[in-house]
């Protein structure tokens, strides 16, 4: 974990990308913005955990009993996997993609992401 808080604009990326899953009409999108604010929030026990929160609240809303239960697993471990510091860098946190599997960071992400490390 890169501290205790989530750096100013890493923080405003995440509510920017919550807030489009939230208002988005098309439910692909609403995914895409959840996965994006996902892979902001990982280092951060409590944002990470209110994602996967939002992600079994979308998949609940579609009936998607799969995705629904990987959620729960996954909110039961998101918050100390992140005080831990024991997270899949990149990963979407869907439930179609293995719980600890590393994937690619998006360049805008990683570029948000490697600034909050910097502090700047």
């Amino acid at each position: 974990m890169f501290g205790r808080t989530m750096p100013a604009q890493v923080r405003d990326a995440y509510a920017r990308e919550m807030a489009a899953a939230r208002t988005a009409t098309d439910p692909a999108a609403r995914w895409r913005h959840l996965e994006r604010a996902h892979i902001l929030s990982q280092p951060w026990p409590w944002p990470h955990t209110r994602n996967h929160i939002a992600m079994l609240a979308l998949a609940l809303a579609q009936r998607d009993r799969r995705e629904a239960l990987g959620q729960v697993m996954r909110i039961v471990v998101a918050a100390p996997g992140s005080a831990l510091g024991r997270y899949p860098e990149g990963n979407t946190g869907r439930a179609r993609v293995g719980l600890t599997r590393p994937m690619p960071v998006p360049d805008d992400l990683a570029a948000l992401l490697a600034r909050g490390r910097r502090g700047v």
